[in-house]
């Protein structure tokens, strides 16, 4: 094989790598700069996203507090404004409640003082003269010391002997009003006992009676359904409200014997008196005539036994 000498000059590649080789130091630099650049970069943007998220995290959360204090604080509101209400009802109750109890007090106190006074009237005129002498003679008598001061002898001899006649007028004076006093008093009692034995029956022995009491009995019915209606009339004036109400109990349980009769005509006086009523009606001919028709066209009956 051939072998061929010649000379090659490499400057210009060396100056032309020489150039790449400065090119690839400022590349390097630029892409060590690049890099550090990038990582501040990244480092800003983590920095700055973190401190995002973590801005955003505390707003939320602070968000969702205040939310809930603001939920809680109403309901605490709420609560506290019905509790306010509750306790306005309670104390108007408790207001109403005192009023009430004071007023159904001073009655009950008004009435009871009344019942005293009424019980201590009557208990002091069962006995008056006795009861005088007892709480107001007595009363005198006991105190006749404060009634019958004496006056000092200090002066004249005149005075002196006037004062014990005053004195002494004043003594008998109230000698002769305890005198009387007990003189009324013994009247009185002879005239109550007196009094007493005529009013008191002389023997113990009661005899049964009867007393016949007559009763008016009405039976109406007033509706289409034919419920009837019974009515009981006594005498008011002489039979006292007990007695009445025992009559009317034992016809109402009576009620059931009692037998009713058709009446052959109507009662003269009860015509007479319908017709005296009809008469002083205020109502028109028509409606007169129309009463007087169904009057004399109505059925009575009257009881079969007239005695209970």
């Amino acid at each position: 094989m051939a072998h061929i000498d010649c000379v090659v000059d490499t400057n210009p590649m060396a100056q032309e790598i020489h150039s790449v080789s400065n090119h690839i130091k400022g590349t390097t630099t630029a892409v060590v700069a690049m890099q550090t650049a990038v990582v501040l970069a990244e480092k800003k943007a983590a920095d700055h996203v973190c401190d995002n998220v973590n801005k955003g995290f505390y707003t939320l959360i602070r968000s969702q507090i205040s939310q809930k204090i603001a939920k809680l604080q109403s309901d605490v509101d709420s609560h506290l404004m019905q509790l306010n209400a509750q306790k306005k009802q309670l104390l108007a109750i408790r207001g109403r409640m005192e009023r009430d109890y004071n007023m159904i007090s001073s009655r009950y106190l008004k009435l009871f003082n009344g019942l005293n006074q009424n019980l201590k009237q009557r208990i002091f005129e069962l006995d008056k003269p006795t009861v005088d002498f007892a709480v107001k003679e007595l009363e005198k008598v006991s105190n006749r010391t404060k009634y019958l001061t004496a006056t000092v002898p200090v002066s004249q001899l005149e005075s002196l002997a006037a004062s014990q006649k005053i004195i002494a007028s004043n003594v008998k004076f109230r000698g002769l009003r305890v005198i009387n006093s007990m003189t009324n008093f013994l009247a009185d009692m002879s005239e109550q006992k007196k009094l007493t034995d005529r009013i008191l029956l002389e023997k113990g022995n009661v005899e049964n009676s009867t007393l016949s009491v007559p009763v008016v009995i009405s039976e109406c019915n007033f509706d289409k359904f034919d419920s009837k209606n019974i009515d009981i009339q006594l005498n008011n004036a002489q039979l006292s409200k007990q007695t009445q109400s025992t009559i009317k109990n034992t016809v109402n349980s009576n009620i059931e014997n009692i037998e009713w009769q058709p009446s052959k005509e109507i009662d003269k006086e009860v015509k007479s008196e319908f017709s005296k009523y009809l008469s002083n009606s205020g109502s028109s001919q028509r409606v007169k005539d129309m009463a007087n028709k169904l009057f004399m066209a109505n059925n009575f009956q009257t009881l079969k036994n007239e005695q209970l």
